[in-house]
């Protein structure tokens, strides 16, 4: 009959971190030690994700030198892909009752950025003369993307399989479509933490980060969870880990639901905690 300690060492772990904040230096780049540290124990058997609202495109971008064969969740949730190979392994799509948000919105003269996949290319599209401030502060970041969709009416807005909106404004103009509309849709309700704008992200309410790491558990069929994370947004994912932990830089709320607190961001935390603990197998150490 196995040891307790042969039972421990059988259970499959993942490892999910948050990107910008926790696994990403305050220079929205993960460090060459981090890359380095994951890459190597991913090739000895580490089962690692980072989950990130950004897509996979952004996030390859902020992350180069991570080139493992790894599974990324991407847009909060709403795909799973590889890391290598960008193969899509699960999506969300809004289903056709995300029609009646659209025209609330643009009843109240808000214009979102939408993202969607239109006859198999993604795109996020904008009517240029209608973006507000802090949509221009996005956009400009993005230069040269080539999902990049400028569009001048609404119709051309919200054409093909939408699956990401960005709403970018005012508080008192978004929070009544986050009070609205939080219970029917996956809805991210919070400040940038670089430019500081208001942002109301709307999602399939599949679409979360704690559902798609639940998914990709059951796809890999791991029996553990070890998650990192430093913003109020890592709470939901926070809840169905076995073990979670909070950078140093991490918001209060997150830090009283933490397993522990870790060194920050800026101190690789994340990878120094998983080469101190990682050990060779698909478990924790003891």
């Amino acid at each position: 009959m196995a040891s307790d300690m042969d039972k421990k060492l059988q259970r499959r772990t993942l490892y999910v971190s948050d990107l910008d904040g926790t696994l990403l230096r305050s220079n929205e780049r993960t460090s060459p030690y981090t890359n380095e540290t994951i890459n190597r124990l991913t090739r000895q058997g580490m089962l690692f994700s980072y989950a990130t609202a950004r897509s996979i495109v952004t996030s390859k971008k902020v992350t180069h030198g991570i080139n493992a064969n790894i599974p990324l969740i991407v847009y909060n949730g709403a795909f799973v892909i590889h890391n290598a190979t960008e193969e899509i392994m699960i999506s969300n799509y809004f289903d056709n009752s995300i029609n009646t948000v659209f025209s609330e919105l643009f009843k109240h003269n808000i214009y979102p950025i939408v993202y969607s996949y239109n006859h198999g290319k993604e795109q996020f599209s904008f009517i240029e003369d209608k973006c507000t401030r802090g949509m221009r502060l996005f956009l400009n970041n993005r230069k040269g993307d080539l999902r990049s969709n400028p569009v001048s009416t609404a119709d051309e807005l919200v054409n093909g399989d939408c699956f990401y909106i960005t709403c970018i404004d005012e508080p008192e103009l978004l929070a009544p479509f986050y009070l609205k509309y939080k219970d029917i849709f996956h809805c991210v309700y919070q400040q940038d933490i670089y430019s500081k704008e208001q942002w109301l992200e709307i999602m399939p309410k599949a679409a979360s980060k704690s559902n798609a790491i639940l998914q990709l558990k059951d796809w890999l069929k791991c029996d553990r969870l070890v998650v990192f994370g430093d913003g109020k947004n890592d709470i939901d994912m926070f809840s169905i880990a076995d073990e979670c932990y909070a950078v140093e830089n991490a918001v209060c709320e997150l830090k009283e639901k933490a397993t522990a607190v870790i060194e920050g961001n800026d101190s690789d935390g994340v990878a120094k905690w998983l080469e101190n603990n990682y050990d060779g197998t698909t478990c924790t150490k003891p």
